[in-house]
Protein backbone atom coordinates (compact mmCIF):
# COMPACT_ATOMS: atom_id res chain seq x y z
CA UNK A 1 0.00 0.00 0.00
CA UNK A 2 2.90 2.43 1.07
CA UNK A 3 5.07 3.13 -2.64
CA UNK A 4 8.07 2.86 -0.55
CA UNK A 5 8.25 0.13 2.14
CA UNK A 6 12.33 1.11 3.36
CA UNK A 7 11.35 2.86 6.68
CA UNK A 8 8.71 0.20 7.55
CA UNK A 9 11.37 -2.71 7.09
CA UNK A 10 13.59 -0.19 8.81
CA UNK A 11 11.66 0.80 11.90
CA UNK A 12 9.45 -2.08 12.16
CA UNK A 13 6.27 0.24 12.65
CA UNK A 14 2.90 -0.03 11.43
CA UNK A 15 3.46 3.38 9.47
CA UNK A 16 6.21 5.15 7.62
CA UNK A 17 5.16 7.94 10.24
CA UNK A 18 7.17 9.59 12.91
CA UNK A 19 6.34 11.41 16.12
CA UNK A 20 8.41 14.53 15.82
CA UNK A 21 10.83 14.73 19.34
CA UNK A 22 9.56 17.95 20.76
CA UNK A 23 11.54 18.58 23.92
CA UNK A 24 9.57 20.36 26.60
CA UNK A 25 6.32 19.94 25.06
CA UNK A 26 5.64 15.84 25.08
CA UNK A 27 6.69 13.07 27.59
CA UNK A 28 6.20 9.08 27.86
CA UNK A 29 2.54 10.00 27.58
CA UNK A 30 2.73 10.75 23.96
CA UNK A 31 5.35 8.41 22.71
CA UNK A 32 2.63 6.03 23.82
CA UNK A 33 -0.13 6.48 22.36
CA UNK A 34 1.65 7.67 19.03
CA UNK A 35 3.17 4.54 18.39
CA UNK A 36 -0.20 2.59 20.09
CA UNK A 37 -1.08 4.46 16.68
CA UNK A 38 1.17 2.58 14.65
CA UNK A 39 3.80 5.50 13.97
CA UNK A 40 7.15 5.31 15.36
CA UNK A 41 7.36 7.44 19.28
CA UNK A 42 10.20 9.77 19.55
CA UNK A 43 11.05 10.66 23.16
CA UNK A 44 12.92 13.70 23.37
CA UNK A 45 16.04 13.35 25.65
CA UNK A 46 18.09 16.89 25.33
CA UNK A 47 16.35 18.41 28.47
CA UNK A 48 16.70 14.90 30.54
CA UNK A 49 19.06 13.67 33.31
CA UNK A 50 20.27 9.90 32.58
CA UNK A 51 17.86 8.92 35.44
CA UNK A 52 14.80 10.67 33.79
CA UNK A 53 15.39 9.07 30.59
CA UNK A 54 15.94 5.72 31.71
CA UNK A 55 12.51 5.91 33.56
CA UNK A 56 10.70 7.38 30.74
CA UNK A 57 11.76 4.89 28.47
CA UNK A 58 10.45 3.01 31.49
CA UNK A 59 7.15 3.77 31.57
CA UNK A 60 7.08 3.08 27.66
CA UNK A 61 8.59 -0.62 27.66
CA UNK A 62 5.62 -1.16 29.96
CA UNK A 63 3.33 -0.02 28.27
CA UNK A 64 3.49 -0.52 24.63
CA UNK A 65 5.72 -3.16 23.04
CA UNK A 66 6.46 -0.99 19.49
CA UNK A 67 9.98 0.30 18.87
CA UNK A 68 11.01 3.64 20.29
CA UNK A 69 13.53 6.53 18.99
CA UNK A 70 15.59 8.06 21.58
CA UNK A 71 16.16 11.39 20.63
CA UNK A 72 19.70 13.68 21.48
CA UNK A 73 21.18 16.80 20.68
CA UNK A 74 24.70 16.69 19.59
CA UNK A 75 25.46 21.05 19.28
CA UNK A 76 29.17 21.76 20.01
CA UNK A 77 28.87 22.82 23.96
CA UNK A 78 29.70 26.58 24.75
CA UNK A 79 30.70 27.84 27.83
CA UNK A 80 28.40 30.81 29.41
CA UNK A 81 29.79 34.12 28.21
CA UNK A 82 29.03 36.47 31.70
CA UNK A 83 29.56 39.87 29.75
CA UNK A 84 27.58 38.51 27.30
CA UNK A 85 24.89 37.40 30.02
CA UNK A 86 24.92 40.41 31.62
CA UNK A 87 23.88 42.47 28.31
CA UNK A 88 21.49 40.03 27.68
CA UNK A 89 19.86 40.74 31.31
CA UNK A 90 19.90 44.13 30.83
CA UNK A 91 17.94 43.78 27.59
CA UNK A 92 15.43 41.83 29.31
CA UNK A 93 15.34 44.42 32.33
CA UNK A 94 12.53 46.06 31.92
CA UNK A 95 10.23 42.90 31.75
CA UNK A 96 11.97 41.61 34.94
CA UNK A 97 10.38 44.97 36.53
CA UNK A 98 6.99 44.71 35.02
CA UNK A 99 6.90 41.16 36.64
CA UNK A 100 8.26 42.28 39.94
CA UNK A 101 11.14 39.90 39.59
CA UNK A 102 14.92 40.32 41.18
CA UNK A 103 17.33 40.89 38.16
CA UNK A 104 19.99 39.52 40.86
CA UNK A 105 18.59 36.39 41.82
CA UNK A 106 20.71 33.30 41.16
CA UNK A 107 18.79 31.36 38.35
CA UNK A 108 19.84 27.66 37.10
CA UNK A 109 21.78 27.44 33.33
CA UNK A 110 19.98 26.28 30.68
CA UNK A 111 19.58 22.35 30.34
CA UNK A 112 19.80 21.56 26.91
CA UNK A 113 23.19 19.05 27.13
CA UNK A 114 24.86 17.57 23.80
CA UNK A 115 24.81 13.34 23.57
CA UNK A 116 27.82 12.42 25.82
CA UNK A 117 29.69 9.66 27.52
CA UNK A 118 26.84 8.94 30.12
CA UNK A 119 23.82 8.95 27.55
CA UNK A 120 25.52 6.83 25.38
CA UNK A 121 25.66 4.23 28.25
CA UNK A 122 22.41 4.45 28.69
CA UNK A 123 21.40 4.10 25.12
CA UNK A 124 23.41 0.74 25.15
CA UNK A 125 21.91 -0.28 28.52
CA UNK A 126 18.61 0.44 27.12
CA UNK A 127 18.82 -0.55 23.16
CA UNK A 128 16.22 1.60 21.71
CA UNK A 129 15.57 0.52 18.53
CA UNK A 130 15.93 3.74 17.10
CA UNK A 131 18.45 6.68 18.24
CA UNK A 132 18.16 10.19 16.13
CA UNK A 133 20.55 12.84 16.19
CA UNK A 134 19.73 16.48 15.76
CA UNK A 135 22.63 19.19 15.26
CA UNK A 136 24.70 16.54 13.17
CA UNK A 137 26.15 13.63 14.84
CA UNK A 138 28.27 12.60 17.96
CA UNK A 139 31.80 12.28 17.83
CA UNK A 140 32.74 9.17 15.76
CA UNK A 141 33.51 6.68 19.03
CA UNK A 142 30.51 7.46 20.71
CA UNK A 143 28.35 6.96 17.39
CA UNK A 144 29.93 3.27 16.57
CA UNK A 145 29.14 2.52 20.25
CA UNK A 146 25.41 3.79 19.98
CA UNK A 147 25.31 1.63 15.94
CA UNK A 148 26.96 -1.24 18.23
CA UNK A 149 24.42 -1.49 20.45
CA UNK A 150 22.22 -2.33 17.39
CA UNK A 151 20.62 0.42 16.71
CA UNK A 152 19.02 2.21 13.96
CA UNK A 153 20.75 6.48 13.44
CA UNK A 154 18.96 8.68 11.91
CA UNK A 155 19.62 12.64 11.95
CA UNK A 156 18.27 16.00 10.48
CA UNK A 157 19.76 17.63 7.35
CA UNK A 158 18.31 21.45 6.34
CA UNK A 159 20.87 21.07 2.97
CA UNK A 160 21.98 18.59 0.68
CA UNK A 161 25.27 19.16 1.60
CA UNK A 162 24.35 18.26 4.95
CA UNK A 163 22.52 14.88 3.51
CA UNK A 164 25.27 13.79 2.06
CA UNK A 165 27.79 14.59 5.00
CA UNK A 166 25.25 12.58 7.10
CA UNK A 167 25.02 9.61 4.65
CA UNK A 168 29.12 9.62 4.41
CA UNK A 169 29.16 9.49 8.36
CA UNK A 170 26.98 6.07 8.35
CA UNK A 171 23.30 7.37 9.48
CA UNK A 172 20.75 4.83 8.22
CA UNK A 173 18.05 7.26 6.90
CA UNK A 174 18.02 11.20 7.06
CA UNK A 175 15.28 13.77 7.99
CA UNK A 176 14.99 16.25 5.63
CA UNK A 177 13.99 19.32 7.56
CA UNK A 178 12.60 21.85 5.28
CA UNK A 179 12.34 25.42 6.21
CA UNK A 180 8.68 25.07 7.35
CA UNK A 181 9.25 22.52 10.40
CA UNK A 182 8.70 24.02 14.00
CA UNK A 183 11.52 23.70 16.62
CA UNK A 184 15.04 24.34 16.35
CA UNK A 185 16.99 24.21 12.54
CA UNK A 186 18.86 20.64 12.80
CA UNK A 187 21.43 22.77 10.87
CA UNK A 188 25.49 22.27 11.34
CA UNK A 189 27.57 22.69 8.29
CA UNK A 190 25.70 26.10 7.38
CA UNK A 191 24.36 28.58 9.57
CA UNK A 192 22.88 30.82 6.85
CA UNK A 193 19.12 30.89 8.02
CA UNK A 194 18.05 32.79 4.72
CA UNK A 195 19.58 29.89 2.30
CA UNK A 196 17.12 27.24 3.87
CA UNK A 197 15.18 25.42 1.07
CA UNK A 198 11.35 24.41 1.92
CA UNK A 199 10.09 20.50 2.43
CA UNK A 200 9.17 20.77 -1.62
CA UNK A 201 12.71 21.87 -3.11
CA UNK A 202 14.54 20.09 -0.01
CA UNK A 203 13.23 16.50 -0.20
CA UNK A 204 13.64 15.56 -3.90
CA UNK A 205 17.33 17.22 -4.16
CA UNK A 206 17.79 14.75 -0.80
CA UNK A 207 16.43 11.53 -2.69
CA UNK A 208 18.23 12.50 -5.44
CA UNK A 209 21.54 12.89 -3.66
CA UNK A 210 21.52 9.65 -1.31
CA UNK A 211 20.91 6.38 -0.96
CA UNK A 212 19.02 6.03 2.15
CA UNK A 213 15.47 6.39 3.08
CA UNK A 214 14.37 10.05 3.33
CA UNK A 215 12.09 11.23 5.62
CA UNK A 216 10.19 14.26 4.96
CA UNK A 217 9.55 16.66 7.51
CA UNK A 218 7.91 20.40 7.68
CA UNK A 219 4.53 21.62 6.94
CA UNK A 220 2.88 18.01 7.28
CA UNK A 221 -0.15 17.97 9.03
CA UNK A 222 -2.23 16.16 7.24
CA UNK A 223 -3.14 13.00 4.73
CA UNK A 224 -2.32 15.76 2.14
CA UNK A 225 1.17 16.10 2.90
CA UNK A 226 2.05 13.25 3.78
CA UNK A 227 1.05 12.17 0.07
CA UNK A 228 3.02 14.72 -0.93
CA UNK A 229 6.47 13.99 0.49
CA UNK A 230 5.73 10.14 -0.87
CA UNK A 231 5.37 11.76 -4.04
CA UNK A 232 8.50 13.49 -3.65
CA UNK A 233 10.29 10.26 -2.83
CA UNK A 234 10.39 10.30 0.52
CA UNK A 235 9.94 6.89 1.92
CA UNK A 236 8.21 8.47 5.17
CA UNK A 237 7.29 11.60 6.95
CA UNK A 238 8.02 13.16 10.54
CA UNK A 239 5.13 14.94 12.13
CA UNK A 240 5.63 17.61 15.16
CA UNK A 241 2.88 20.25 15.65
CA UNK A 242 -0.25 18.08 14.36
CA UNK A 243 -0.09 16.60 18.21
CA UNK A 244 0.79 19.71 20.01
CA UNK A 245 -3.18 19.37 20.67
CA UNK A 246 -3.29 15.71 21.59
CA UNK A 247 -4.63 15.57 25.22
CA UNK A 248 -1.46 13.69 25.59
CA UNK A 249 0.84 16.18 24.81
CA UNK A 250 2.69 18.23 27.91
CA UNK A 251 1.22 21.58 25.89
CA UNK A 252 0.20 23.95 29.03
CA UNK A 253 -3.62 25.52 28.38
CA UNK A 254 -2.35 29.11 27.74
CA UNK A 255 0.13 27.75 24.82
CA UNK A 256 -2.91 25.33 23.69
CA UNK A 257 -5.05 28.26 22.70
CA UNK A 258 -2.42 30.49 21.17
CA UNK A 259 -1.34 27.24 18.84
CA UNK A 260 -5.16 26.92 18.41
CA UNK A 261 -5.33 30.36 17.46
CA UNK A 262 -2.11 29.99 15.11
CA UNK A 263 -2.43 31.22 11.53
CA UNK A 264 -0.07 30.11 8.09
CA UNK A 265 1.69 33.27 9.15
CA UNK A 266 1.95 33.21 13.05
CA UNK A 267 4.91 31.47 13.08
CA UNK A 268 8.84 32.72 12.33
CA UNK A 269 12.58 31.35 13.16
CA UNK A 270 13.81 33.04 16.10
CA UNK A 271 17.12 33.01 18.41
CA UNK A 272 15.69 34.96 20.85
CA UNK A 273 14.72 32.01 22.49
CA UNK A 274 17.53 29.80 22.99
CA UNK A 275 20.79 31.18 20.99
CA UNK A 276 19.42 29.20 17.71
CA UNK A 277 17.57 29.53 15.64
CA UNK A 278 14.05 27.97 15.57
CA UNK A 279 10.80 28.19 14.62
CA UNK A 280 7.66 29.02 16.95
CA UNK A 281 4.87 30.90 17.04
CA UNK A 282 5.89 34.30 17.87
CA UNK A 283 5.07 35.43 21.12
CA UNK A 284 5.96 38.77 22.95
CA UNK A 285 9.30 38.56 23.13
CA UNK A 286 10.29 37.54 20.01
CA UNK A 287 8.11 40.50 18.84
CA UNK A 288 9.58 43.06 20.56
CA UNK A 289 13.32 41.58 20.89
CA UNK A 290 13.55 39.88 17.79
CA UNK A 291 12.89 37.44 16.35
CA UNK A 292 16.70 37.26 15.39
CA UNK A 293 18.36 39.43 18.10
CA UNK A 294 22.70 40.01 18.19
CA UNK A 295 22.17 40.79 21.73
CA UNK A 296 21.00 36.66 22.39
CA UNK A 297 23.86 34.51 24.03
CA UNK A 298 24.87 31.47 22.23
CA UNK A 299 22.78 28.43 22.99
CA UNK A 300 21.45 27.33 25.15
CA UNK A 301 22.12 30.43 26.96
CA UNK A 302 19.57 33.00 25.98
CA UNK A 303 16.99 30.54 27.40
CA UNK A 304 18.46 31.52 30.53
CA UNK A 305 17.70 34.62 31.59
CA UNK A 306 14.26 33.77 30.29
CA UNK A 307 13.48 30.99 32.11
CA UNK A 308 12.26 33.53 35.57
CA UNK A 309 10.14 35.56 33.09
CA UNK A 310 8.46 32.44 31.65
CA UNK A 311 7.49 30.86 34.88
CA UNK A 312 6.24 34.08 35.90
CA UNK A 313 4.34 34.92 32.94
CA UNK A 314 2.70 31.41 32.68
CA UNK A 315 1.21 31.73 36.38
CA UNK A 316 -0.39 34.93 34.81
CA UNK A 317 -1.79 32.81 31.85
CA UNK A 318 0.13 34.19 29.32
CA UNK A 319 3.09 32.84 27.22
CA UNK A 320 4.77 36.53 26.55
CA UNK A 321 8.38 34.19 26.94
CA UNK A 322 7.06 30.25 26.53
CA UNK A 323 8.39 28.89 23.56
CA UNK A 324 5.78 28.05 21.00
CA UNK A 325 7.63 25.65 18.77
CA UNK A 326 5.51 24.97 15.69
CA UNK A 327 5.75 25.02 11.82
CA UNK A 328 3.91 26.45 9.53
CA UNK A 329 1.13 23.78 8.92
CA UNK A 330 0.31 24.46 12.74
CA UNK A 331 -3.41 25.39 11.89
CA UNK A 332 -3.93 21.89 10.55
CA UNK A 333 -3.20 20.19 14.21
CA UNK A 334 -6.10 18.80 16.00
CA UNK A 335 -7.18 18.21 19.37
CA UNK A 336 -7.93 14.50 19.19
CA UNK A 337 -6.08 11.55 21.28
CA UNK A 338 -2.41 10.67 19.50
CA UNK A 339 -3.51 7.35 18.51
CA UNK A 340 -6.48 8.58 16.79
CA UNK A 341 -4.72 11.15 15.13
CA UNK A 342 -2.04 8.73 13.79
CA UNK A 343 -4.45 6.13 12.32
CA UNK A 344 -6.06 9.33 10.60
CA UNK A 345 -3.07 11.24 9.23
CA UNK A 346 -2.14 7.68 7.92
CA UNK A 347 -5.78 6.77 6.50
CA UNK A 348 -5.98 9.66 4.77
CA UNK A 349 -2.53 9.44 3.02
CA UNK A 350 -3.38 6.24 1.77
CA UNK A 351 -6.90 6.89 0.36
CA UNK A 352 -5.66 10.09 -1.43
CA UNK A 353 -2.24 8.42 -2.46
CA UNK A 354 -4.88 5.62 -4.19
CA UNK A 355 -7.43 8.66 -5.44
CA UNK A 356 -4.06 10.20 -7.23
CA UNK A 357 -3.20 6.45 -8.61
CA UNK A 358 -6.38 6.05 -10.02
Amino acid sequence: MWPDRRLLELFKTEFPIVLAPMAGAMDADLVIAAAQGGALGSLPCAMLSVEKAREQVSIIRQRVSAPVNMNFFCHKAVEADPQREAGWKLRLAAYYKELGLDPAAPINPANRAPFDAAMCELVEELKPEVVSFHFGLPDRGLLMRVKAAGCVVISSATIVKEAIWLEENGVDAIIAQGAEAGGHRGMFLTENIAEQPGTFALVPQVVDAVKVPVIAAGGIADGRGIAAAFALGAAGVQIGSAYLRCPESRVIASARSALAQARDDSTVITNVMTGRPARGVANRVMREVGPISPDAPAFPHAATSLAPLKAAAEKLGRVDFTNLWAGQAVRLGREMPATELTRALAGAALARMSHLAG
